[in-house]
């Protein structure tokens, strides 16, 4: 049940992410400049204080330690201490900062010309690619079926970007691409942190060096900047992203790898469910036909079990 809670927190988070940046975007309340400069900002500010609530946790968790007696519970509190020092020293890398910084910008602009479910689909599915192109690089070994699969999955994009007169913008929906690719490097890197909640926190503050670039950039649309989205932005950034990712990070040791993939793909059905009630947006019968399409073959891909085979050395 609490995997069950959190990981339903962290998925409407998600979905809640595109539904904020499409509707501060396409009712012009702010630019998408801004709106990744105020995002990055309120997100580090909210991560930066649940770190230090977490790091109060860790040394009040030491001090409970250090009190016990026995030579038995003294060697349980070396161990702690030394897990807690690995915490502490996890604190992100500026590689996956930048990464940060590309997913988060790219994604702004791309939702300029997308609307939120089409959005969500490419940038999950980029994410999915990107991945699963990591693991087919560090010689994962594919059986056939997942082959078939990944054609199928690509099939599906080819036939949402097919040049009619319902197809999603093409420079939008490779810009979304590319924030996926980003997103999915970023997921990639991250997975062998000790502390993913202090990695993100620190990528974020990192990622604040972007900042004077992307102000310098949004000056010209100050002027048409307002309340409102302001509001949508800084929400998108403390909570959506600040504690979407906290909440995700907490259900991901309580679920299996194959489980954790799978939930991700009811992030685009949640997104494009809220922009048809929120922001009037038509559910078109070539959207959900690709989504049935990509989902599927992909939910076909992570449940195949893969024979792996020793990784390609660095």
């Amino acid at each position: 049940m609490k995997a069950a809670i959190y990981t339903l927190m962290a998925l409407i988070a998600f979905a809640a992410n595109s539904l904020l940046c499409r509707m501060a975007l396409a009712k012009d309340y702010i630019d998408p400049w801004n709106f990744t400069a105020l995002r990055l900002l309120s997100g580090a500010f909210c991560l930066a204080i649940i770190m230090l609530v977490h790091k109060s946790r860790l040394q009040h968790h030491h001090l409970q330690q250090h009190s016990l007696q026995g030579k038995h519970l003294q060697s349980v509190s070396d161990v702690s201490i030394t897990h807690k020092n690995a915490i502490l020293r996890d604190t992100g890398s500026w590689i996956s900062s930048l990464c940060l910084v590309v997913y988060a910008l790219c994604f702004s602009l791309a939702y300029v010309e997308l609307d939120t479910g089409t959005g969500a689909l490419i940038l999950f599915a980029a994410v999915q690619f990107t991945m699963i192109g990591w693991g087919i690089y560090q010689k994962e070994q594919l059986k056939s079926v997942q082959w078939i699969a990944l054609a199928i999955a690509f099939a599906g994009f080819v036939y949402l970007m097919l040049p009619l007169a319902a197809v999603p913008s093409l420079s939008g929906a490779l810009i979304m691409g590319l924030s996926g690719v980003a997103w999915g490097i970023y997921s990639v890197r991250g997975k062998r942190c000790v502390s993913p909640l202090r990695a993100t926190g620190f990528n974020f503050i990192r990622s604040l060096v972007a900042l004077p670039l992307l102000l310098i950039v949004g000056l010209s649309s100050l002027s048409n900047l307002t309340s409102t989205g302001v509001w949508l932005a800084c929400i998108s950034g403390a909570i959506t992203s600040g504690v979407g990712y906290s909440l995700w990070y907490v259900a991901l040791p309580l679920l299996k790898s194959t489980q954790a993939a799978v939930v991700q793909f009811c992030v685009p059905i949640l997104a494009a469910i809220g922009g048809a009630l929120v922001l009037s947006e038509a559910l078109s019968l070539r959207f959900i036909s690709a989504s049935i399409i990509i989902i599927g073959a992909v939910l076909v891909f992570v449940l195949s079990k893969n024979t792996k085979v020793e990784p390609r050395s660095n």
